[in-house]
């Protein structure tokens, strides 16, 4: 029986990657690496995205909730105010007609006006607060707007570094790179800056 030839597979596994080496293994590395980061940073400013137009949601319902009392503050201050014109209505008319004026009236017409003026100061520090609360939400809706560019932009990035791992392209991979770096700075924006 003839013997078998043997090769030396050895040897030619080391010839390949040191092959794969030259020919893109560090490259297909660094495109690994910088999608790896681009992608982490992109998982946080969604995590961020989702989470400043929550509490801007939660913002907006709790000023909703303060225009609420506010209105009924300022219900109160017309009614409070109804009273004290019918109060002094009468009032006049039993003066123009020579009747004599109890002093209960004065006292509740000044009651009424009191009572009215605290319904105001109430009302307008509800709307104040409703103010506030939405001036934040608005804020943080603009917030989230950014983080939700830097979403897109890293996610791109992502796609293009594939992209360039596939076809092991240069070229693409510093187009990845570039928009993951604005994708970066874009997030980097929204965290310090607004």
């Amino acid at each position: 029986m003839p013997e078998e030839i043997e090769v030396d597979t050895d040897k030619l596994h080391e010839a390949i990657h040191e092959e794969v080496e030259k020919e893109g293994g560090t490259f297909l590395r660094t495109i690994a690496l910088t999608t790896a980061l681009f992608a982490a940073l992109a998982a946080v400013s969604s995590l961020l995205a989702g989470s400043s137009v929550n509490e801007a949601l939660a913002l907006k319902t709790e000023a909703t909730q303060l225009q609420a009392q506010a209105s009924d503050q300022w219900a109160y201050y017309q009614a409070k105010g109804i009273k004290a014109v019918v109060l002094e209505s009468q009032m006049a008319l039993l003066t123009s007609s020579g009747k004599s004026v109890s002093s209960d009236l004065g006292k509740n017409i000044a009651r009424y006006k009191d009572e009215q003026q605290e319904a105001q100061q109430k009302a307008q520090e509800f709307e104040h607060q409703r103010d506030e609360k939405g001036t934040d939400a608005d804020l943080l809706i603009h917030r989230h707007h950014f983080f939700a560019y830097a979403v897109a932009m890293l996610q791109v990035a992502i796609a293009l570094g594939a992209v360039a791992a596939l076809t092991r392209n240069r070229f693409v991979w510093l187009a990845s790179t570039a928009l993951g770096l604005v994708g970066a700075a874009i997030f980097l924006w929204a965290v310090l800056a607004i």
